[in-house]
């Protein structure tokens, strides 16, 4: 099986007013975080079908198809690897390559859905009875794509109420200065108010007034109206310890 198969079935999917669209939606103008990436115009769930297609392609296809410059071809590379660890259950080995191959290639892993489509589905669950310190690594990082992967790898954890990483890793990364990091840590930060409210309630306690407005808008969002407006300072204050102060 070659690589070009694939591209040429992705390619056949392809569609140009989608591709414009998304070229737009992804930020790939001079300057921008996905700055020269090019799309096809192949939708999500098109890639996950011909993913499901070719999911035994050898690895030295996975290596062609995550290198490529068309964004669709790595994003159905990278859902074949998640599918290929998610079979392979009861082959530890197996699933360590899938793992290993996943950071070997961060450098193409470089556009938020990328990220946010495979790293939970495989680092989380890879990581889940194993040290952590990996994560911590990757938000330690000087590339912005590691960085999202550390937090959101910890969406995998969250959903089963296991909160200990994503606080830390979301505290390592409270003041940073890029909106989709930003947005990314309010995501998992209001994951976690899903699950329990006072852990996240208690979090922001001590640093809501540190995190950028956007991370903080994404971290409260479900909250009530007059909640949010207090924690944005528009209305009542928050006492250490004795919670919410609601002006009437």
């Amino acid at each position: 099986m070659e690589a070009k198969e694939i591209v040429g079935v992705l390619a056949k999917l392809g569609n140009q007013e989608k591709a414009a669209h998304l070229s737009q939606f992804f930020k790939t103008g001079r300057g921008e975080y996905g700055e020269g990436d090019l799309f096809l115009g192949v939708t999500v769930p098109e890639q996950r079908t011909v993913a499901k297609q070719y999911e035994q392609a050898d690895w030295e296809t996975l290596e062609a198809l995550v290198a490529s410059p068309w964004h669709e071809v790595r994003l159905t590379g990278l859902l074949i690897v998640v599918r290929r660890f998610g079979r392979s259950a009861k082959d530890e080995e197996e699933q360590k390559r899938c793992v290993s191959f996943y950071l070997e290639h961060t450098k193409q892993i470089n556009n938020w859905d990328l990220v946010d489509l495979t790293c939970y589905k495989l680092l989380g669950v890879w990581l889940e009875d194993k040290d952590r310190e990996l994560l911590y690594r990757l938000a330690d990082s000087e590339v912005l794509w590691e960085q999202r992967i550390a937090m959101v790898t910890c969406m995998h954890f969250v959903r089963k109420g296991d909160f200990k990483d994503c606080l830390a890793i979301a505290d390592k990364l409270l003041e940073h200065p890029h909106d989709l990091i930003q947005k990314a840590v309010g995501w998992l930060l209001r994951e976690v108010g899903k699950k329990d409210k006072k852990v996240l309630v208690d979090f922001l306690a001590e640093r809501h007034k540190r995190m950028p407005r956007t991370m903080l808008r994404y971290a409260i969002e479900r909250f009530p109206e007059a909640e949010r407006k207090v924690y944005l300072g528009e209305r009542g204050r928050i006492n250490r310890g004795k919670g919410l102060e609601i002006a009437r």
